[in-house]
């Protein structure tokens, strides 16, 4: 069973002993971040820093100016490490240890991007954009995502990529200074509030022979009790029926799921096309298809017949375990358990050798081990550990 472990080029650059501090992990692959969003990281081991603070979505490369030449939407490069290429540098000293790298890419995910180009963004029922989330059903933005993925999945000396966000993003975000669980929402409430309404989602909505004004104020009715008491805890997709009522419910997850599966089929088409043969693509994916943000919500059969595996989210109970890998039950391809090992962020490196067997008992086939850089050295010991014992 593979096992690679997540990392930012900037655990790496500036580290001499970062390379061998991973290989002595035991693990075989590192997925090497490429593009990715805003974020203040730790870096507990670094000998000449604490804090990274990444103030917006960026590539930790020198994008291609011949690509991006005259387009409004474009990368962000980073100003954060100080490296011409911060990715190639980390890859290098990676791959001198021993270890395959992959590149791992963030797309439908930028605060930077909806702030600059509002219109961009996903709208919600109420009118309120989130500029975190752009929205995939704009031409502009899906011609900007698919070239994203395929400059920022194919770099030199990478095996492989992992598309993060390749789908629709909503309302959940850990954003800066965050108030929004004064009112709890479960995630058929959340399903809601990440419908959107900007002119391209309503002309689709049209499409399926709804009124895209008449669907928001359902829409908005549905979700009054919430803010008239406290909250919702309702999960599921029969209870998104119920709220908004089936037919309705039905209708939007048929637009919003053509529109995910095409980008999928196109991001990874490009990628394809960019890369040598053999370049392994997998996506973050939940199986639940209404599901929005990083692991994106996917059709199982579809997904599987686009790219060569899903990364999936294991960590927590087994029955969340089982939710996430039981659609896959009986499929090929690569179904990659995704653990975190951070104890701060709710991860359990104690119990990864169990959780990991129990996952490999529901059909998982490699595991990933979030996150090599942000762990602590205690966190770092259990999970060699774990892997000393499990073979890998």
């Amino acid at each position: 069973m593979r096992t690679s472990v997540f990392l930012y080029p900037w655990d790496v650059v500036g580290d001499p002993d970062a390379a061998a501090r991973v290989a002595d992990l035991g693990v075989r692959q590192v997925t090497l971040a490429a593009a990715y969003h805003s974020t203040r990281a730790l870096t507990p081991r670094h000998p000449a820093r604490r804090i990274v603070t990444a103030e917006h979505a960026a590539v930790l490369y020198p994008p291609d100016p011949k690509r991006w030449a005259g387009r409004a939407l474009r990368p962000y490069p980073q100003s954060w490490v100080a490296a011409d290429d911060p990715y190639a540098q980390a890859a290098r000293a990676l791959t001198a240890a021993g270890l395959q790298v992959h590149t791992w890419v963030v797309l439908a995910h930028n605060s930077r991007l909806g702030a600059e180009h509002p219109g961009t963004s996903v709208v919600n029922a109420y009118g309120d954009r989130y500029p975190w989330a752009p929205c995939i059903a704009r031409p502009e933005v899906r011609a900007y995502l698919i070239d994203l993925a395929a400059e920022a999945a194919v770099r030199d000396g990478a095996g492989g990529t992992e598309l993060e966000s390749c789908g629709w993003y909503g309302f959940a975000h850990l954003h800066a200074h965050d108030k929004t669980t004064g009112v709890g929402l479960g995630d058929a409430a959340q399903y809601l509030m990440s419908l959107c309404f900007c002119s391209a989602c309503r002309t689709g909505y049209a499409g399926q022979g709804l009124d895209a004004d008449a669907l928001a104020a359902a829409v908005r009715r549905a979700l009054e009790p919430c803010w008239a008491g406290s909250g919702s805890t309702e999960a599921g997709w029969e209870a998104v029926r119920e709220l908004l009522g089936a037919d309705l419910a039905d209708a939007t997850l048929r637009w919003r799921g053509t529109v995910a599966r095409t980008l999928q089929e196109a991001a990874v088409a490009a990628v394809r096309a960019a890369a040598e043969p053999g370049f392994q693509v997998l996506l973050h994916a939940d199986p639940a298809p209404y599901r929005t943000g990083a692991n994106t919500g996917v059709d199982p059969g579809h997904v599987l017949s686009v790219a060569d595996g899903v990364v999936l989210p294991c960590t927590g109970a087994d029955a969340a375990r089982e939710a996430v890998l039981g659609p896959f039950a009986g499929r090929e391809g690569v179904l990659a358990a995704n653990f975190c090992v951070v104890t701060g962020m709710g991860g359990s490196p104690a119990t990864l050798e169990r959780d990991a067997a129990h996952a490999a008992s529901l059909g998982a086939n490699q595991l990933r081990l979030y996150h090599a850089g942000l762990a602590s050295d205690p966190d770092l010991a259990a999970v060699a550990g774990a892997l000393a014992r499990l073979g890998r």
